[in-house]
C-alpha cells in the first residue's frame, strides 16, 4: 500500500497534519499556494507586525498540549500588572472598567447548560435580561466577527463566553513575535521529519495517493467541486494602528454596544512596533447590507474611545476587511459535529477552521488536523501510533 501522503495548504492545519504524518513515518509533500506559509496567520513584515486573523493561543485544550510536546511554542510574553488598569467595556457610549450589568452573573452560571436548539438572545434573555444577553453577545463578538452574535446557538455562544471571561486568570497566551515564530518552529520540525515543503504551488488536482486538503473552505470547495463544503463565518472590518505611546491607552475593550473589539499587541510584546510605539488593533462586525465605509467609520469611534488622539498620533495605519476569519459559527440546532465530515471518501479528508472537529478557530484547525492525520496514515497503511514527538 501507498506510503505517501499529499497535504494541501501551509497554515496552521496543513502544518499540523505534516508534522502528525511524517511523525509516523509517512512520505509527506506539502503544497503552498503562496510564497509563504502561515495562511490566516500570516503577519504584515516588521517593524510593524500586525496579523491578519487570530494572535493568541488558548492554554486549556488538546491543540495546547499538542504544541508544547514538540516544543513548538517558544517563548510567552507577560501581561503586565498594569493592563489590568486598562482594560473594559465600551456600555452605553461610555467606556467603564467594571463588567456591564448581568456578566458577572452570567460567569457565576458557569456549570448551568445552554441548549443547542435555541438562539442565544432568546435563551440568555430569558434568564438574565434581554440588555445583558445583548451586551454579552456583542461582548463575545471578538471570537465571532459576527454583527449578531445573538442569533447563534445558545450552547456555542455560551462555551466562548465562559472561555473568553473566565473567573479564573484567563488561558489566554501570547507568543513572542507573533504567531510567524510558531510556524517558523512547525516549518523547522516538518523539513527535519522529512516534510517536503512546496511553496507557489497550487493544485488543482487531488493526487491518487491519501490527500488532506487543510484550505479554507471556499478553495476545499471548488478544488473538490463539492459544493456542500459551506459554513457560516464571520465577517469584520481590521483597523491596524501604530501611534506614538501614551498613558492611559487602553489595553482591551470589549464593545458591548456594537459587537466591536479592540487591543493592543505591544503591551505584552513590545518587539511588535518600533521603540515607544503602541501597536493596536481594531475590528468591528459587518452588518447585514452595510458598507466598508460605514462599518469602517464605527471601528473609528470605537477607536476615538480607546486611543484617544490617535489620529495626530498615527504613525503606521491599515485597514482591512476580514471575511471567514472566526472559523465556524453553529447556528441553532447544530454543533461542531454537523460541520464538513473530515473524513470526505477516495482517500480525501478535510482539515481547518469550519470542520468537524471542536474548539474555536485555530483549536478547530490543529483538532481537525490530527484527526485527518490519523484517518490518511491508516489509509496510506501506517499505523498512527507509531509517532513520535
Amino acid at each position: 500500500m501507498a506510503r505517501e501522503i499529499v497535504v494541501i495548504g501551509g497554515g496552521l492545519a496543513g502544518l499540523t497534519a505534516s508534522i502528525a504524518c511524517a511523525e509516523a513515518g509517512a512520505a509527506v509533500t506539502l503544497h503552498e499556494a503562496h510564497s509563504t506559509l502561515g495562511g490566516r496567520g500570516r503577519t504584515t513584515p516588521p517593524p510593524y507586525v500586525a496579523h491578519e486573523g487570530a494572535h493568541v493561543f488558548y492554554a486549556d485544550g488538546p491543540h495546547w498540549t499538542w504544541l508544547v510536546e514538540r516544543n513548538l511554542i517558544g517563548d510567552l510574553a507577560g501581561i503586565p500588572a498594569r493592563a489590568a488598569l486598562v482594560a473594559g467595556f465600551r456600555y452605553r457610549g461610555k467606556l467603564r472598567r467594571r463588567p456591564f450589568p448581568g456578566l458577572l452573573r452570567m460567569i457565576r452560571d458557569r456549570r448551568r447548560s445552554a441548549p443547542v436548539d435555541r438562539d442565544f438572545a432568546s435563551w440568555a434573555g430569558e434568564r438574565y435580561g434581554a440588555e445583558a444577553a445583548k451586551a454579552a453577545a456583542n461582548a463575545i463578538s471578538v471570537v465571532t466577527f459576527d454583527a449578531d452574535t445573538g442569533r447563534l446557538s445558545a450552547a456555542f455562544v455560551w462555551e466562548q463566553l465562559h472561555r473568553v471571561f473566565a473567573p479564573t486568570r484567563p488561558a489566554v497566551r501570547y507568543v513572542v513575535g507573533g504567531w510567524p515564530t510558531v510556524f517558523a518552529r512547525m516549518a523547522r520540525r516538518a523539513r527535519e521529519l522529512g516534510v517536503q515543503i512546496e511553496l507557489n504551488s497550487r493544485v488543482t488536482e487531488i493526487p491518487s495517493v491519501p490527500t488532506i486538503v487543510a484550505t479554507e473552505l471556499a478553495s476545499a470547495r471548488a478544488l473538490l467541486g463539492d459544493d456542500s463544503l459551506t459554513w457560516e463565518s464571520g465577517r469584520c472590518v481590521m483597523l491596524d494602528l501604530a501611534v506614538h505611546r501614551r498613558r492611559g491607552d487602553m489595553f482591551i475593550v470589549f464593545d458591548a454596544d456594537q459587537g466591536g473589539f479592540h487591543e493592543c499587541y505591544t503591551m505584552q510584546d513590545p518587539s511588535l512596533a518600533p521603540e515607544n510605539q503602541s501597536l493596536f488593533q481594531l475590528d468591528m462586525p459587518i452588518r447585514s447590507g452595510e458598507s466598508r465605509a460605514d462599518a469602517m467609520a464605527r471601528v473609528e469611534e470605537l477607536a476615538d474611545l480607546a486611543v484617544p488622539g490617535w489620529r495626530e498620533r498615527t504613525t503606521w495605519k491599515r485597514d482591512a476587511v476580514a471575511r471567514g476569519r472566526s472559523g465556524a459559527l453553529d447556528l441553532p440546532g447544530q454543533t461542531w459535529r454537523d460541520r464538513p465530515a473530515i473524513v470526505r471518501g477516495g482517500d480525501v479528508f478535510l482539515a481547518g477552521d469550519m470542520v468537524a472537529a471542536p474548539g474555536m478557530r485555530g483549536e478547530i484547525s490543529m483538532n481537525s488536523a490530527v484527526v485527518a492525520a490519523q484517518e490518511a496514515l491508516r489509509a496510506a497503511g501506517i499505523p498512527a501510533a507509531s509517532a513520535q514527538h
